[in-house]
């Protein structure tokens, strides 16, 4: 039996880097790979784990770069033979006093939080293990994002049998209608990020969906989360949670035990399901 393995996106910094550090601690069995975007910051943060008597490996990933998440997958697949924990963390948000032009803010933002995490799930969701545990970062603003949609979107988004290509679509018609200035008119919400990540809880959804039916008695658990606002370079210095206490939810979910039949897909913040 191959060492099991953990994977943490965008991990060295903020949330993904105390979500490693909280898996070592909990002395997750296998080993736990660090990914990040930039190979020197990701080196780092391993060398300051070690500091700190934890041991993470790296691994480059960039989630923008389809390649890049195939790279990983072929990785995983030659040295441990599968994948045991992914957390999909690596994400990004514009400030709110940011310059750039709204319809460039959509494309941009959703190209990682949303394209991003769908190409790092088609590369290593294929090769989860049984009793495998993924975790995709969200948002409590995808809930608040959602109710200010139009009643036709809402009704979309809460469809169970709403298909990825379809979210897909969706997506991609918010995008369009922010390089316009028409998405507000046509029903969508004025923020960016919370659309993005509308499309990640509703995507964990269509991801347990697919699991359930196509993976049925092998326990594999798939939910997104929101780790609450937390002080990142992303959210600010003012948020009321420190990274450790946002990785809290992430890791546990991450470490549901074997036999553990809930949650799964749904969208859980301080370690309760919430309603969508």
């Amino acid at each position: 039996m191959s060492k099991k393995v953990a994977v943490v996106t965008g991990g060295n910094k903020g949330i993904g880097f105390a979500i490693v550090k909280e898996l070592c601690k909990a002395k997750f069995p296998g080993d736990i790979i660090l990914t990040a975007r930039n190979e020197k910051l990701g080196k780092e943060a391993v060398e300051l784990l070690k500091s700190e008597g934890f041991k993470a490996i790296f691994q480059h990933l960039d989630i923008c770069d389809q390649g890049s998440a195939v790279k990983l997958r072929d990785f995983l697949q030659n040295i441990y033979g599968g994948l045991d924990v992914l957390v999909n963390n690596a994400g990004i948000a514009f400030k709110n006093d940011a310059t750039e032009p709204f319809g460039e803010q959509a494309e941009v933002t959703m190209r990682t939080n949303f394209w991003g995490t769908l190409w790092v799930s088609h590369a290593l969701l294929p090769i989860l293990r049984p009793n495998a545990r993924v975790v995709n970062i969200s948002s409590f603003v995808s809930k608040r994002a959602l109710d200010q949609c139009s009643p036709q979107l809402q009704a979309k988004f809460r469809d169970p049998k709403l298909s990825e290509e379809e979210l897909c679509g969706l997506m991609g018609e918010f995008v369009t209608a922010a390089q316009k200035g028409s998405h507000q008119a046509e029903g969508w919400p004025n923020t960016a990020y919370g659309t993005t990540k509308i499309g990640v809880t509703v995507m964990s959804m269509i991801q347990a969906r697919e699991l359930t039916k196509t993976r049925a008695g092998d326990g594999i658990l798939l939910n997104a989360c929101c780790p609450g606002w937390v002080r990142t370079d992303m959210a600010g210095d003012t948020a009321p949670k420190s990274p450790e206490e946002g990785a809290q939810t992430p890791t546990y979910l991450a470490l549901l035990p074997v036999g553990a039949k809930e949650p799964h897909g749904h969208l859980v913040w301080d370690k309760v399901v919430r309603e969508w």
